[in-house]
């Protein structure tokens, strides 16, 4: 496993509650931007990747590229391979990288009987177009798990390919970028009023505090300071289960806001 590079700063302890780092890393795997490297390959391009509800990691490889041709050269067509998939902030930020997750395995096609029950499992997650190449420029491969690091702050957390398999995605991951770029670019009244929920001392005399994520468990902001950042949670009063719960969920969180505010 490569060393991670440098990461966000730690969130600042607190007694929100947040995601399990299962739930974070799944969260993290529906982003699209994604790279594999294997012995001898670094840096292979991944044309689409998803994890299945059942958990499986399955991912399209360009069909004359390094991995496709590594895969088939390996012993049993089985090849060591790491997946490495970044969560970039949608809103700008000076280090707009909050998460990486690093999926660690063995890459294999995925056999021609099996292929149309994949395709199928693949676009329920994350359809894209490129799966109707698949057989002609792409490549269907699975790639089977041995070890899930997430890397969000601070050193990587080690989770159990089990326990990812089970977990699921935050239930505003879909939405999360579209909520954060409206009101970072037409409410910055809102971002001022969250900002109120922040300790004065995190934030400082010069600290702009920035949304930088969204999910059932409230806001995340960042505070960035001349020397560096510090991210906080904001959260709502208690988690929501449903993109449909958020708007009551956001406005209690803004009325607590004012009603707290000195007058």
């Amino acid at each position: 496993m490569p060393s991670s590079p440098t990461q966000p700063a730690p969130e600042r302890p607190a007694a929100a509650l947040r995601p399990e780092p299962a739930e974070r890393a799944r969260t993290v795997a529906t982003r699209a931007a994604a790279t594999i490297c294997a012995p001898g390959v670094e840096g292979g391009r991944v044309l689409a990747h998803t994890v299945t509800r059942a958990g499986q990691v399955l991912l399209l490889v360009p069909a004359d590229g390094n991995i496709a041709a590594a895969v088939e050269q390996a012993p049993d067509q089985d090849l060591s391979a790491l997946l490495m998939v970044s969560d970039h902030a949608p809103v700008p930020l000076r280090r707009p990288v909050r998460a990486q997750l690093w999926l660690s395995g063995w890459a294999t096609p995925v056999r021609r009987e099996d292929q149309r029950a994949a395709l199928l499992a693949f676009a329920e997650t994350r359809p894209a177009e490129v799966l109707l190449d698949v057989g002609r420029s792409a490549r269907l491969l699975r790639l089977d798990l041995a070890e899930v690091v997430l890397g969000e702050g601070g050193e990587g957390v080690d989770v159990s390919p089990q326990d990812f398999a089970t977990a699921r995605p935050d239930p505003l991951a879909a939405v999360e970028a579209d909520h954060l770029r409206h009101l970072a670019g037409s409410h910055a009244d809102v971002v001022e009023l969250l900002a109120t929920r922040v300790p004065a001392e995190v934030v400082g005399p010069a600290g702009v505090v920035r949304p930088l994520g969204l999910d059932r468990f409230g806001f995340r902001l960042r505070v960035e300071r001349p020397l560096g950042h510090i991210d906080v949670r904001v959260p709502f009063a208690r988690p929501i289960t449903c993109a449909g719960q958020l708007g009551a969920a956001v406005g209690r969180l803004l009325c607590a806001a004012r009603a707290a505010r000195p007058s």
